[in-house]
């Protein structure tokens, strides 16, 4: 595993080596303000008076700055009555040689950077910091807060504008960058992002699978999820989404007659591997990934196959950000007399879901329901019937609804915290949110000539797989963003066999992550 990036005061001598090494390779070579010299080593002219924030991994600096706080600061010496362009009465700190390796610029870490800096001016009770930003890099900085004030200072390639930062700045932008600086911004399927109250409801003690607390947290957990869906009925198992999936497949073998899979994609594929563990007797349509489903083509099918009493679908096909027309199938599969299955792995909290007439489906705890993985959730509308030869007892069904939905030991900690992301979720804003910010990054995407391979009605919102034109990498890609500190899906198998990336809105993102995201991209592609 990568070692994490440490935000820290400076304090061991081969800190301070590198501080100075990385001090004349920023500020004497690529910004020529003092002169060269053959021990490559620049110590600052205030080196005992400043406090160096820095932030390291595997013992090496990668980004660094300088706070001191003693009068005359530097800008004292460029700015003639420096006092008058600022707001009286504040406790004034100056901060200089913002520095960062190429390969993490416009990231995260340096905002993580800026909020340590920050929160050693709280310390210090500082109340407002003033910096020299480089002229190209004023939008970062005003992102963050700074308000430019006075000329612009220095000649040549080293010109800089300076800036101050107030409390109150901060205040204000807070929400947009500080709140999650333990953590990267999360643009994977899965796990997602979790918030503060459903990490403390894990931390909960756990109940016992038999007490009257737990029957009633279970039931009530259930009554939320048949609410979110409008499915008749519920169960909960200990597993994955793949679980769901095998109970579905489990209960199909139970019927006479084949059935009819569909495949535009790595999940559609999925169900037909998952069928022939179970043996089921099935037909597949499989079409190129990405490629939707027409209704003529399911109805040859269906007229051309007798005995067919199933079909069985992918909702929202994630490997490809495809919404398939569930409502066409549902139509489809009533007029035939068709029991119609679904699998809504990815699409349940996402995307507006009807389970109303499906046979069975499939979810789980974490994706769209912002919760911690490990539980499988299977919805159902019929009423369920003895099985009329063995089940596993794991994936039997009806054995969960003959004992009350708690057959077994079932975690209490993932069933509270599955129940607290249902009660602080706002489905329908979360929906519309997810649509809004998708379509900002589908235009921004075509800007940089990413093209997401579903658009328009057949994609799913939230879920845009991108085609990395060669020579490009995805894995590069990935790597850079990692980097950065922006998680996004590129290392399953499917994806790097095709060089392909993947963005999921399935974590609440803010607007301005959405933008320090789209300027990192931009800047490795």
């Amino acid at each position: 595993m990568d070692a994490p990036y440490l935000f820290k005061t400076a304090s061991e001598p081969w800190e301070f080596e590198q501080i100075n090494s990385f001090n004349y390779e920023t500020f004497v070579e690529e910004i020529p303000q003092h002169p060269a010299n053959a021990q490559r080593t620049l110590t600052d002219a205030f080196h005992k008076e400043n406090t160096y924030l820095i932030c390291v991994r595997d013992r090496q600096v990668l980004a660094m700055l300088a706070i001191r706080g003693k009068r005359p600061f530097s800008l004292d010496k460029k700015l003639d009555n420096l006092d008058a362009y600022l707001p009286s009465g504040r406790s004034l700190c100056e901060v200089r040689l913002l520095a960062a390796r190429q390969s993490i610029r416009n990231s995260r870490i340096v905002r993580g950077l800026i909020a340590e800096a920050v929160a050693h001016c709280h310390r210090q009770r500082y109340n407002l910091a003033l910096i020299s930003g480089l002229l190209e890099q004023v939008k970062l900085y005003t992102h963050l807060g700074f308000v430019p004030f006075g000329p612009v200072v220095g000649n040549g390639k080293a010109r800089f504008q300076p800036m101050y930062l107030t409390t109150e700045a901060h205040a204000a932008s807070k929400s947009s960058f500080l709140q999650d600086t333990d953590g990267p911004v999360n643009f994977l399927p899965g796990p997602v992002s979790v918030s503060a109250a459903v990490r403390k409801a894990l931390s909960e003690m756990t109940l016992s699978h038999r007490s009257r607390d737990y029957l009633q947290l279970h039931h009530s957990t259930q009554n939320l999820l048949k609410q979110l869906t409008g499915a008749n009925h519920v169960q909960i198992f200990t597993g994955s989404g793949t679980l769901a999936n095998e109970v579905i497949a489990g209960q199909l073998s139970l019927l006479p007659g084949k059935g009819l899979i569909l495949s535009n994609g790595e999940f559609g594929e999925r169900l037909i591997r998952q069928a022939q563990s179970f043996g089921l007797n099935f037909e597949a349509l499989r079409l190129s990934w990405g490629s939707p489903f027409k209704e003529i083509d399911i109805r040859q099918i269906l007229c051309r196959t007798s005995n067919l009493r199933w079909l069985w679908a992918v909702c929202s096909e994630s490997s490809t950000g495809m919404l398939n027309d569930s409502e066409m199938l549902r139509t489809t599969a009533k007029e035939h007399g068709l029991y119609l299955c679904l699998d809504c792995i990815s699409a349940i909290g996402n995307t507006p879901v009807n389970l109303q007439d499906i046979y069975l489906a499939s979810a789980c705890s974490s994706k769209g329901l912002g919760s911690i993985a490990g539980l499988a959730i299977v919805f159902y509308n019929h009423t369920l019937t003895p099985a009329n030869r063995p089940l596993p007892t794991y994936v039997d069904l009806f054995s969960y609804e003959k004992a009350d939905g708690i057959p077994f030991t079932i975690p209490s900690n993932l069933v509270a915290v599955l129940a607290t992301a249902l009660k602080e979720r706002d489905f329908k804003q979360r929906f519309s949110r997810i649509t809004a910010q998708d379509s900002w990054l589908r235009r921004r995407f075509h800007r940089l000539n990413l093209m997401p391979l579903a658009s328009n009605q057949r994609a799913c919102s939230g879920i845009l797989t991108l085609v990395v034109r060669k020579p490009l990498s995805s894995r590069k890609i990935g790597d850079r963003l990692k980097e950065a500190g922006f998680l996004i899906s590129y290392e399953s198998r499917y994806l790097l066999e095709r060089n392909w990336i993947q963005i999921c809105l399935m974590s609440d993102i803010s607007k301005f992550h959405l933008r320090s995201f789209m300027d990192a991209l931009k800047q490795i592609l």
